[in-house]
């Protein structure tokens, strides 16, 4: 019958057990998680250590970027370590599916590196400046609060609203960015104000 064990399969792992209990007595049963050990501070011997935040979700988990290179002419500079950051008081070293797979997401050809911008009746993106961007930014919304700031209501309460624009805050910031973004954006009239860690 299938599933029935033979005397020879059954000496077989009988003499591996023995084997290994044999082995774990005489005091190699940790080596393997010594030769593990060794391993990493050799791999990451030369690399440059950055602490850092996950991007993905507002719990915020601390990371430990570990790069390569010093940006010299024949040297690239590159990320080739991410892991969990064991003294963040958050994760404690712990990261989830998405975080343990941060290296793919830096490395990934399709990660938006710089600003891109899409003309008016254009079918694609061209990249730009940050100048640009910022400025392009700064005066759609400059010119979007002259034309529809509300500064009284109907019944001539001061209310200084601007209700056409809508702010998304990041969750993964201090508590100091947090405050002075929540200022500025108030200090706007800007009343449609969330942020991640609540989405």
């Amino acid at each position: 019958m299938i599933g029935e064990l033979s005397r020879r399969q059954f000496l077989r792992t009988a003499g591996a057990g023995v084997a290994g209990t044999t082995l774990g007595a005489m005091g190699f049963g940790g080596a393997e998680q010594a030769l593990a050990q060794s391993v990493r501070p050799f791999k990451l011997a030369k690399t440059t250590e950055t602490r850092n935040t996950c991007p993905y979700c507002s719990v915020a988990c601390g990371i430990l970027m570990y790069g390569v290179g010093d940006g010299s002419a024949n040297n690239k500079q590159a990320i080739m370590h991410i892991e969990g950051d064991p003294d963040h008081p958050v994760n404690r070293g712990t990261l989830c599916p998405k975080g343990a797979a941060l290296l793919d997401f830096v490395h990934s050809d399709t990660r938006l590196k710089y600003p891109m911008h899409r003309k008016p009746g254009s079918d694609k993106f061209e990249r730009v400046t940050w100048e640009f961007a910022l400025e392009r930014i700064a005066r759609l919304m400059k010119d979007d609060r002259d034309k529809n700031f509300v500064a009284k209501s109907k019944d001539g309460v001061t209310v200084n609203r601007w209700t056409t624009v809508g702010f998304l805050a990041a969750s993964a910031t201090t508590n100091e960015t947090a405050t002075l973004t929540y200022k500025v954006v108030r200090s706007a009239g800007i009343v449609a104000f969330d942020n991640q860690a609540r989405v």
